[in-house]
């Protein structure tokens, strides 16, 4: 059988084609699936997807229409899949329900200290041979409090990191993390997190009750000096209210490695066109604010992970078998 899998970045394809070698056949496309690329799916039982897919109601129902079952997701997250519709057509999806925490963790760290201590700025500087250090001056971490939004594996372990620091830790979530609590986490409201933090950094997954979980007030409720990260989606964060707070010149430094309307841009070369986004345009042309390309989740370790799960999935679906990767089963 051979398996079609969209969306394939060029340091993945040898993994997959490797990880998939002597059990079946996989094409790896560079296209995401969308509505215009979805008809090139027909005749394949099994497909894989990215992120940045759109498995609206017209995608899933032409993927159904040209004998598509299974559709195996290379990903945590699963809000760009219509799992109501996957289920009134029979389709069964799967997801990657876990690969290694420490890669966003490190990542949003990454983009913490990059903005805290204007990285990108001091590296363009030193490009030209300017060296000076005016609008360079960057703050200790130690002593400073810093605010987890979401404590589980990846919240947990950007929290291990900052407790190396030697950072008050605050914490919000539906659950308390045991582990967090150890390191000496305390569980505050949301509000209070976002009036005492130095740096708020979001682990939480994109659902109805946590989409623009950061809106006009929560960012009004921050520091004016803060620093707040995004690596884990979108559509946490309402990116027009955070535009309009950077205008008053507010915060020390936004690290975003995901935008509430990255398909269509992240992942893809846009270079040589104009693109239409204002605020995503808006965005970047602040000296404070760092966008990177949805790459927190990018190492050898993680998409090992990510690939040799959905190489389980499909062997799984093959076998009859279910797992705890499935979203919706087989009919």
């Amino acid at each position: 059988m051979e398996i079609l899998a969209f969306g394939v970045q060029a340091d993945e394809r040898p993994l997959i084609e490797s990880a998939f070698a002597g059990h079946h056949e996989v094409r790896c496309l560079s296209v995401f699936l969308d509505e215009d690329t979805a008809p090139i799916a027909a005749g394949h039982e099994i497909i894989s997807t990215s992120v940045n897919a759109d498995l609206n109601p017209r995608v899933l129902q032409t993927l159904a229409a040209g004998g598509t079952q299974l559709i195996a997701q290379r990903s945590t997250g699963f809000n760009n899949i219509d799992l109501d519709v996957a289920e009134r057509l029979g389709l069964t999806v799967a997801r990657v329900s876990y690969y290694s925490p420490y890669s966003v963790a490190e990542f949003a760290w990454t983009l913490a200290m990059a903005v805290n201590r204007r990285i990108v700025r001091a590296a363009t500087r030193t490009r030209d041979f300017d060296f000076r250090l005016d609008g360079l001056m960057g703050r200790d971490l130690r002593g400073r409090t810093v605010g987890v939004l979401g404590t589980g594996k990846i919240g947990e372990a950007f929290t291990r990191i900052a407790h190396g620091f030697g950072m008050r830790l605050l914490g919000w979530d539906v659950a308390e993390n045991p582990a967090c609590v150890e390191l000496g986490m305390t569980y505050v409201p949301k509000e209070q997190l976002l009036a005492e933090s130095d740096l708020v950094t979001l682990h939480v997954p994109l659902l109805p009750e946590t989409r623009r979980l950061i809106d006009a007030d929560a960012l009004k409720a921050m520091k004016d000096d803060a620093i707040l990260v995004n690596s884990s989606r979108g559509g946490l964060i309402d990116t027009a209210a955070l535009v309009a707070e950077l205008r008053e010149g507010r915060f020390t430094g936004v690290g975003l490695d995901v935008y509430e309307a990255e398909a269509g841009l992240f992942f893809l070369d846009r270079s040589l066109e104009a693109v239409d986004d204002d605020t995503l345009a808006r965005l970047v042309t602040f000296p404070n604010v760092l966008v990177t390309s949805h790459q927190a989740y990018y190492t050898e370790d993680a998409v090992g992970q990510i690939i040799d799960a959905t190489v389980r999935n499909v062997l799984d679906y093959t076998a009859g078998r279910r797992s705890e990767n499935v979203l919706v089963p087989r009919s």
